[in-house]
């Protein structure tokens, strides 16, 4: 038994070691010759051809092949130039599809609401150039007036609130202006004025309120318009069908849409705006207190 588990063992090996050596040459010959057997496999079984002519054949399907990669790149070149006009119809093709859709919503009442859009917009743009004017650097407008103040006096802190722009440098001229009626007086007026400049940074907001109101409300009134003539169609024809009353819904469904997105655009600019006014008044509230200790600093300073 031991010695037939020898030899078992013994003719193992001596197989391992022959396909070990086997192997390599057979995985760099596979691919080669799984294309040769396509060839063959591919021609008639009548048709015998000798080594040289499925050599041939082979070349001349590797030329086909290459043939075939070179004519497909160019397509892919070709594509990507037609690339932009196809982006430019499809502007065309929304551009036409709004004037149909604004046409169908009816002229009247989708222009009505359009003009509510662009008398909003020029008001928000407006109030939004002016409050980005408005902003000053409120450090560096107190070092100038402290400075100015220890060197030149009341005067000199004047000229220099009145070369600077902004409701801050305004409210500090007005304030020092009344110095020589006492600090009680300088206090009261930074105060009264700061209510006069934040009016006037609230100028217009009133009338975009108005518009973003506006808009939504003709929607709704154009809804309601073509509800009653889709009522009315049905009235004349004696009979409810989706034909009959698709015209009216779809009036009032596109006045809708346009209503609520104006709104939502105006909207958005005017929680901006808002936004811009109370960092400014934030802004004009510390600068006034900063200014009033400053006065009252001058004031014991001048004093002594």
């Amino acid at each position: 038994m031991k010695r037939m588990l020898k030899k078992c063992l013994s003719i193992l090996l001596c197989m391992g070691m022959i396909l070990y050596s086997v192997l390599p040459s057979f995985a760099n010959t596979e691919i080669y010759d799984l294309q040769e057997t396509e060839i063959v496999d591919i021609l008639p079984e009548e048709v015998n051809l000798s080594e040289v002519e499925q050599e041939a054949c082979i070349v001349a399907m590797d030329n086909d092949a290459e043939e075939n990669v070179e004519e497909a790149t160019p397509a892919v070149e070709v594509e990507e130039v037609e690339a932009p006009a196809e982006e430019a119809t499809g502007l065309v093709a929304l551009h036409k599809t709004l004037k149909t859709k604004f046409i169908e919503g009816g002229a009247g009442f989708m222009a009505l609401t359009l003009v509510t859009l662009v008398f909003g917009l020029a008001l928000c743009i407006e109030r939004i150039i002016y409050l980005s004017l408005s902003k000053t650097n409120t450090k560096a407008l107190l070092a100038e007036v402290e400075a100015a103040l220890k060197k030149g006096g009341i005067d000199a802190a004047l000229e220099v609130c009145r070369n600077t722009r902004g409701p801050v440098a305004s409210i500090f001229y007005q304030g020092l202006s009344r110095y020589n009626e006492g600090v009680d007086v300088v206090e009261k007026t930074v105060a009264s004025y700061g209510g006069v400049q934040l009016g006037l940074l609230e100028k217009n907001l009133s009338w975009i309120s108005l518009f973003i109101s506006i808009a939504p409300s003709l929607g709704f009134l154009g809804t309601i318009i073509g509800m009653i003539a889709a009522f009315d169609k049905i009235q004349q024809v004696g009979d409810i069908s989706a034909t009959v009353v698709a015209g009216g819904i779809k009036v009032a469904l596109l006045t809708t849409l346009l209503g609520l997105i104006i709104a939502i655009v105006l909207q958005l600019f005017y929680n901006y705006i808002l936004s811009l006014i109370e960092g400014l008044t934030n802004e004009m509230e510390d600068s006034s207190i900063s200014l009033l200790d400053l006065v009252v600093e001058y004031a014991a300073n001048e004093k002594k």
